[in-house]
């Protein structure tokens, strides 16, 4: 039996959110799924601290806001005091997931020519204990620019300060540049793969473009895995960013 399954290429997780599994059904496998990614993950850490990361994938529709969600809702619920952000800024989905306006948001942030802004004015504290989303906000028509900005790695250098980890929901790396410019500025990188959906070839470029900008890959996750003859379930493995590259042929 197939959890959650999605059709290829659909718009499903921008019009109804990502599947909170969780939150749903916390006792399933595949929650401990994300809980063993949460463990690997604190392992990559205990070096190297990481405070701010990202889930990226080379494409749309391989599951990363589904992976970004469930991820930050484990790490939430071991006690840390999490920030979300919804930096997809083409493709935004934790309004929805979380069932959140999203009137304003990130870009409400970046485009603010206010000196200060109250958080409490842009990010919806405790949606679940210990875990704090900010959305997207307006979809801008310069997303790049603004996730380059000036203003932008200032807000990261004190939302860092008030949060355990800060988890932001990036766009496909190989799709938009803003991935790029943005993942230079995170401790860590994770990627999605989604298995016979995510070309190789889309692998290696992906990989290669987060290394040009000087990005720690944490590792990856591989969901949408086949589990036998009655079809596909939503399972999730882990592998180190190292060996990504022999890893990917597995894909």
């Amino acid at each position: 039996m197939a959890l959650f399954r999605k059709k290829r290429g659909t718009n499903e997780t921008m019009k109804h959110g990502a599947k909170l599994i969780t939150i749903a059904k916390p006792k399933s496998p595949i929650a401990e799924q994300f809980r063993t990614i949460r463990t690997n993950i604190n392992f990559m850490s205990v070096d190297e601290k990481v405070k701010t990361m990202a889930f990226t994938s080379a494409n749309i529709s391989e599951g990363k806001s589904t992976v970004t969600a469930n991820v930050a809702i484990t790490m939430a619920q071991a006690g840390k005091k999490v920030l979300l952000i919804d930096a997809d800024l083409h493709r935004p989905t934790m309004h929805q997931t979380f069932e959140l306006r999203n009137a304003v948001g990130l870009t409400t942030v970046l485009t603010s020519e206010a000196d200060e802004i109250y958080m409490n004015q842009v990010v919806n504290a405790d949606v679940i204990p210990n875990l704090s989303v900010l959305t997207s906000g307006p979809i801008p028509p310069n997303p790049a620019e603004l996730l380059s900005s000036k203003r932008m790695k200032a807000f990261l250098k004190n939302v860092s300060s008030h949060y355990d980890v800060v988890i932001f929901d990036m766009a496909p790396i190989l799709e938009i540049s803003d991935s790029q410019v943005l993942a230079g500025e995170m401790d860590g990188i994770v990627l999605v793969v989604r298995q016979n959906v995510t070309q190789k070839a889309g692998i290696k470029r992906a990989v290669e473009m987060l290394k040009i900008s000087k990005t720690r890959i944490l590792g990856y996750i591989m969901n949408d895995v086949r589990t036998g003859a009655d079809g596909y379930g939503y399972g999730y493995g882990y592998g180190y960013g190292y060996g990504y590259e022999q890893d990917s042929k597995k894909a």
